[in-house]
């Protein structure tokens, strides 16, 4: 079963088809980074017009890749939320005409679950249930108990700034431009976490904070002359990733073995942090799956993956589906 996913809930604009809801026969994405890092940050307007203008040719390129043909394609699914209203917009209504005018069955995908799914691709063994996700990108640090297909628990999420949120608000305060997540991961690479910053456990609880973080290294970069020390601010850039990393580790093994889940999936940007994988790895008694990098970023193969399990459900969706941009998600 041959499953198109278009993708355009923020800044990129991506198409991909998907096989079975595991093989991946094209992932074509086309980035906003360049065009957004002059604001220093998404701007949403411009955003949505950048969706306008890329989507036909990323589909049409992304069908041209994969070697099918329209008449090949089994269905259409594409996210309808959460995430930037004109952004979402754009898929939605370009997947509904193409739906109806190729006699196609479609299916609207939940963000957050779509980047669950990147676990399902390219991988000989896909995961066992019971399984805890932590989902970790610029607007999103949720803990989420998966049972099985549609079935979603939300056990924590974030009660202020997401994980990838303060690495972009943390790299604007440091002077090193966006997006966030890449360049403190860089610095960090080549300093040492001898600062020690505060970490929010929120004991009795799943969810997460980061603002208090962000603010305590923003007092502590008005009270230190770093800006312009090179060696400094790869310590304090080390050192911030060191507490994200801390408490998002902690946290999510706990919650991990107080369930007795078999896996534990990561999805979402920030779980291509190399040293937030590879603390998992050598920390967590239980099993650890991680998508790699691609496909951990924002992509239409794992809103493919998704839809094609929807399908599986009979879960089909009608002409009237409309975007949900603050959908969440169990």
């Amino acid at each position: 079963m041959k499953i198109l996913g278009i993708e355009t809930s923020c800044d990129e604009t991506a198409a991909a088809v998907v096989e079975n809801g595991t093989r991946t026969l094209s992932d074509v994405v086309a980035s906003q980074i360049e065009i957004h890092a002059r604001y220093g940050g998404i701007v949403p307007e411009v955003a949505s017009r950048q969706h306008v203008l890329s989507i036909v040719p990323v589909i049409e390129k992304a069908i041209t890749e994969a070697k099918t043909s329209w008449q090949d394609l089994d269905g259409m699914a594409v996210t309808f939320g959460p995430g930037l209203a004109g952004s979402l917009l754009v898929g939605v209504n370009v997947a509904k005409a193409i739906a109806l005018s190729k006699n196609l069955p479609f299916t609207g995908v939940n963000h957050l679950e779509a980047h669950i799914y990147a676990n399902w691709l390219n991988k000989e063994k896909t995961p066992s249930f019971p399984f805890l996700c932590l989902i970790i990108s610029g607007g999103h640090s949720e803990l989420v108990l998966m049972k099985g297909h549609g079935q979603f628990e939300k056990l924590g999420r974030t009660r202020d700034d997401a994980a990838g949120e303060a690495f972009d608000k943390a790299a604007r305060i440091l002077g090193l431009g966006y997006p966030g997540g890449p360049i403190i991961e860089k610095e960090a690479a080549w300093g040492k976490p001898c600062l020690h910053f505060p970490r929010a456990w929120l004991k009795g609880s799943h969810d997460f904070s980061f603002s208090g973080l962000k603010t305590a290294l923003w007092h502590f970069v008005q009270k230190n002359q770093v800006l312009g020390n090179s060696s400094f601010v790869a310590n304090v850039a080390a050192s911030f990733q060191e507490a994200v990393i801390d408490v998002l580790v902690t946290k999510t093994i706990n919650a991990a073995e107080e369930l007795q889940v078999k896996q534990i999936l990561l999805s979402g940007g920030v779980a291509s942090n190399k040293s937030l994988t590879q603390r998992f790895l050598d920390s967590s008694p239980i099993a650890v799956s991680v998508p790699p990098p691609h496909l951990c970023t924002d992509n239409a193969a794992m809103v493919a993956a998704c839809g094609y399990y929807h399908f599986q459900n009979r879960n089909f969706s009608s002409y009237d589906l409309d975007v949900v941009p603050s959908l969440s998600l169990g």
